[in-house]
């Protein structure tokens, strides 16, 4: 071994710097496994390092501002702005082609809506100048006199994302952060982690797996469901998840590398082999059943049940309504996932083609429920890109009265779109359960960044719904957004576009709302109405 070792002491420098390219390149022509290094020896490699960072070279060096899928450069700019409490102004006018089709064009009002000592618009920390809180107009759970009705205190909230597809850190900023601001906090199907008891108020999301809530085959146990509410008063709703934007008819999947000795004993799953949740529930196996499950689940927990789902087919949406209308049960609320979505890994073809965009799903699905006179029993919430002001009011004219966004929301804390969330590899630390890839997340310093994103998106919704005229974007309606057509310039309404006219929603003004028994999230010391 010694002289082995002085062999190769004595080999100078540059002798390896011919002989290394000169094994690899033998290696690249005796091997049959990639066609290109077999033919380009030694140069075929850098074919594939580019096409590995080709997302990021596209990003940051060949896209224009206003190229990139699924949010272009301006959008990102604007969020990670925001949450640093830069400057996201834009100076010298529009770069946009406002004539393009789908162009969202607001409506503002000759004459702003007026602020004086009889009117409030927000309520504003005395602490921070910059916080914004809008509560929203409807109670969920109130009109199915469920034991614990539920005001949430944010119209803006955040949207399912469990731990496992996300790291403990990035759950743990956005849970803080969601209690500084005073947003509810979904916890995805992935099941109520230690990291989501940081003081917010808290969406339990219970997919097809009942993760945290079944027995050892899988299967739904009330008993668990029960007990976790009652140990974790600050669950304040459950959410029924039928299917997401992402992969509507198919099961969540967690690859093995994702799962950790803590995910496996909060999930229930075992070590070292990928979670596939099966495509439909085992509780139940049709409409009138899953109705008899949410009634179930609300009598056991006092808790408001509600459903999401992506949006397809119609037929068991109009039985859904049928039945509400026939027996006065059914879901506190309904989220409605676009098919733009999400964080969750999915194939190509479910994440491009299975299901319909969010204004298509929304629009449908309100009518349905419209035709019946439920939409007063009902609180809509919607989730598909609409972290930024103008598709966040776009929704509410739609007839939304609550929103959640997710990769807006991960962008705040630092996610950078580098689109490997599937890969355990994201090199901020949001989307991975590798340690050291993880450990440069600080969970303090990114809820902060989250608060202040959220406090500047609330801003600006409220800034935009007193230039349209209103105190509150509960007041939007279908004609105060116009949708730009690309044909000979013209605009069209939401109300002529979709063929329906949001119901009004009662309201009598922020004070009532802040008067609420039922209202969540923390009360911020030196808050106070302005």
């Amino acid at each position: 071994m010694e002289n082995v070792a002085s062999f190769f002491a004595a080999v100078p420098i540059w002798a390896y710097l011919i002989l290394i390219p000169i094994i690899i390149a033998i290696r690249d022509i005796l091997q049959r496994k990639h066609t290109i290094q077999h033919n380009f020896p030694l140069v075929g490699h850098f074919r594939y390092m580019l096409e590995t960072i080709g997302p990021e070279l596209r990003q940051y060096i060949v896209a224009n501002n206003r190229e990139e899928l699924p949010f272009n450069r301006r959008q990102r700019s604007w969020i990670y702005a925001s949450s640093k409490k830069e400057n996201n102004y834009q100076g010298f006018g529009t770069d946009q082609n406002m004539q393009e089709p789908g162009y969202v064009l607001i409506k503002p009002a000759m004459l702003p809506f007026r602020l004086d000592t009889t009117h409030s618009h927000h309520v504003k920390n005395g602490n921070d100048p910059h916080h914004y809180t809008i509560p929203s107009a409807k109670v969920i759970g109130k009109s199915h006199n469920r034991k614990r009705p539920y005001r949430p205190r944010s119209i803006v909230n955040v949207s399912a994302m469990s731990y496992g597809s996300l790291s403990s850190r990035a759950i743990e900023a956005l849970n803080k952060g969601s209690y500084q601001f005073g947003n509810y906090h979904n916890t995805g199907e992935g099941g109520l982690s230690p990291y989501h008891k940081f003081g917010a108020d808290v969406v339990f999301n219970m997919g097809t797996s009942y993760f945290g809530v079944r027995d050892d085959d899988g299967n739904f146990v009330m008993e668990k469901l029960v007990k976790m509410t009652q140990q974790n008063p600050f669950v304040r709703l459950i959410e029924l998840k039928l299917s997401q934007g992402a992969k509507p008819g198919k099961g969540g999947v967690l690859p093995a590398s994702k799962i950790t000795a803590e995910i496996a004993e909060i999930r229930g799953v075992p070590i070292g082999k990928d979670v596939v949740s099966p495509p439909y529930h085992s509780a139940f196996s049709n409409v009138k059943e899953m109705v008899d499950f949410i009634e179930a689940m609300a009598d056991a927990t006092g808790l408001p049940v509600g459903l999401k789902s992506a949006v397809g087919k119609t037929d068991m949406w109009e039985e859904l309504a049928d039945i509400m209308a026939e027996t006065g049960k059914g879901p506190d609320f309904i989220a409605i996932d676009g098919g733009e979505g999400g964080t969750g890994a999915a194939p190509p073809s479910f994440a491009d083609h299975v299901s319909l965009p969010l204004v298509f799903a929304f629009s449908t699905v309100y009518k349905i429920f419209q035709k019946r006179n439920l939409t007063d029993k009902i609180t809509f919430i919607a989730s598909g890109k609409l972290g930024l002001p103008a598709q966040a009011v776009m929704a509410f004219s739609m007839g939304a009265d609550v929103i959640n966004v997710a990769r807006e929301a991960m962008m705040s804390i630092g996610c950078i779109q580098a689109q490997i969330c599937h890969t355990n590899r994201c090199p901020t630390g949001i989307a991975t359960n590798n340690k050291w890839l993880e450990a440069g997340i600080d969970p303090t310093l990114k809820s902060e960044r989250f608060n202040s994103y959220m406090s500047t998106l609330a801003k600006e919704i409220i800034e935009i719904t007193h230039a349209t005229g209103y105190e509150h974007p509960c007041q939007f309606g279908m004609n105060d957004v116009d949708i730009s057509m690309g044909d000979l310039n013209k605009t069209i309404t939401l109300a002529d576009n979709y063929g329906y006219l949001k119901t009004i929603v009662p309201y009598s003004g922020i004070r009532e709302l802040l008067d609420c028994p039922y209202l969540g999230g923390r009360k911020i010391p030196g808050e106070k109405i302005v």
